[in-house]
């Protein structure tokens, strides 16, 4: 067991854009307990997720790589079980890793090198299991209008899984100061949450502070036929070319009013760490797997890279070790996330990641300019896309945004000119050169055609395994049982 490490508090949400939270700069949330967390230590403005959607994004965060280096890259893939995770450098050391919530992870194995795990996913463990039940608000989860139709005032099942979250979370917290081994051995706990992921539906106490509060989209973009070609797919397979303004007002008003019932939720947490005397040696986290689009640019849900679908929020509090009320501006990735634990518990670093420390920027032996301000992320589907499949890569690099896409135009933003993304440059010969080199760098280790043909592969492995659910009905080791009547519209 290395000595005089913290205890780790890291909490993960899910679908939560960082525009949506006090400190970072929405004035109509109320985030009360992240604000203070934030205010304990460092907030990170352009952190940048993995993956677009949930699966792969939040295994690689768990594993320190990039999808096509895991080989996750849908909702649908399983990751290998001989894959070193988080959990296993944080066992390796000597620690004990919990997790406690989501983590959603595909197939049989529904640890990944955690010790416990006390509340389970929603989902069937097992592709081709029986799918949560739903109630009236099936198919409100998104992507489809259906989640925009069934918005508003109720309650989504979500919202009771990540309840019981919190009651396993603050029994974990209470009974661990009871142990012996809390005066030589700190707790290891991963929180994961389902909220704000839609259904865009929210409790009347939360729901009724929003009402007329929430504005429209910043960033209203009619839909034309000069979108780039993606865009404009996405736009008519996903029924959004023409959304109401109840509709938008609705589902944005439930997402603020889910955002607020998460930081209430996370601050019954941190009351208790409090409570127990254990927050001021916690090294606390808080990020989220993507965000959502919630209108800007006339798009709901994530699948874009778009600054408001691809980049996620992050708050480190570490009292003592990192400096509190600051701002960090780096360029940064998940997987740095996931090195920043890694090096803060004392554990090996996971082999083959590219994840950087993040406290090496408030190391005063290193120099701020060796920070390399780049971050990728990607999207490969073969189920969405308007040649039966879409292959995508996104690199941030310092103030340029480029977009690979397969068989279609790139696009290339300058966010520090242009931070909405209303213009791209891909078609201009000025930036030419800047062009060339970044769909160079995104292109350097990362391959189309390959990912394709393994994907081919793993779908023929996955329709064994689906039958194989289906008739074998195997049981579900880690399942959090959602009833219908959880789930409703007032």
């Amino acid at each position: 067991m290395p000595k005089n490490c913290p205890h780790l508090l890291y909490i993960h949400s899910d679908q939560h854009s960082p525009a949506v939270l006090g400190r970072y700069g929405d004035a109509v949330v109320n985030t009360p307990n992240l604000n203070r967390l934030a205010a304990s230590g460092v907030v990170f403005n352009n952190v940048y997720c993995p993956s677009l959607i949930c699966v792969p994004s939040r295994m690689s965060s768990l594993t320190g790589l990039h999808p096509f280096q895991n080989k996750v890259w849908t909702n649908c893939h399983m990751l290998r079980s001989d894959i070193p995770t988080l959990a296993h450098s944080l066992g390796a050391a000597g620690h004990h890793p919990v997790l406690i919530g989501r983590m959603h992870s595909v197939g049989p194995d529904q640890l990944h090198g955690y010790a416990e795990r006390l509340v389970g996913d929603h989902g069937p463990n097992s592709i081709g299991g029986a799918s949560a039940d739903r109630g009236m608000l099936s198919g409100a989860q998104g992507p489809g209008k259906n989640s925009l139709r069934l918005s508003g005032e109720g309650q989504s099942g979500y919202e009771a899984h990540d309840e019981d979250v919190v009651s396993e979370t603050i029994s974990y917290l209470k009974s661990y100061t009871k142990k012996e081994m809390v005066k030589h051995e700190p707790f290891c706990l991963t929180v994961g949450f389902m909220l704000p992921h839609p259904p865009y539906v929210a409790r009347k106490q939360f729901y009724s502070r929003y009402v007329d509060k929430v504005s429209m989209p910043a960033v209203e973009e009619a839909f034309t036929d000069q979108c780039h070609s993606h865009i404009k797919w996405w736009h008519q397979t996903r029924d959004i070319m023409e959304v109401s303004k109840s509709e938008t007002i609705r589902a944005r008003t439930a997402y603020w009013a889910l955002v607020e019932e998460l930081d209430s939720m996370i601050g019954k947490i941190l009351h208790a760490l409090e409570s127990e005397s254990l927050l001021e040696n916690t090294l606390v986290i808080y990020t989220s797997d993507h965000g959502d689009m919630l209108g800007e640019h006339s798009l709901w849900w994530k699948h874009v890279f778009y600054e408001e679908s691809v980049k996620a929020p992050l708050i480190i509090s570490w009292p003592g070790k990192l400096p509190r009320r600051k701002r960090c501006q780096h360029v940064v990735s998940s997987l740095d996330v996931t090195a920043t634990i890694l090096d803060a518990m004392q554990s090996p670093a996971l082999p083959g990641s590219i994840g950087r420390s993040l406290l090496s920027l408030f190391d005063s032996a290193s120099p701020d300019d060796v920070w390399e301000d780049i971050a990728f992320s990607e999207y490969c589907s073969d189920e969405y896309g308007p040649s039966g499949g879409c292959f995508q890569r996104m690199v941030r690099k310092d103030d340029w945004k480029f977009i690979y896409y397969d068989n279609q135009p790139p696009q290339l933003f300058n966010l520090k000119e242009d931070p909405h993304e209303f213009v791209d440059f891909s078609t201009d010969n000025e930036y030419s050169a800047t062009l060339r080199k970044l769909e160079e760098t995104v292109m350097a280790d990362w391959n189309p055609e390959m990912i394709k043909s393994e994907m081919k592969f793993m779908n023929r492995q996955g329709e064994m395994l689906e039958s194989w659910a289906k008739n074998v009905i195997p049981r579900d080791a880690y399942c959090w049982k959602m009833d219908s009547k959880m789930s409703y519209l007032s």
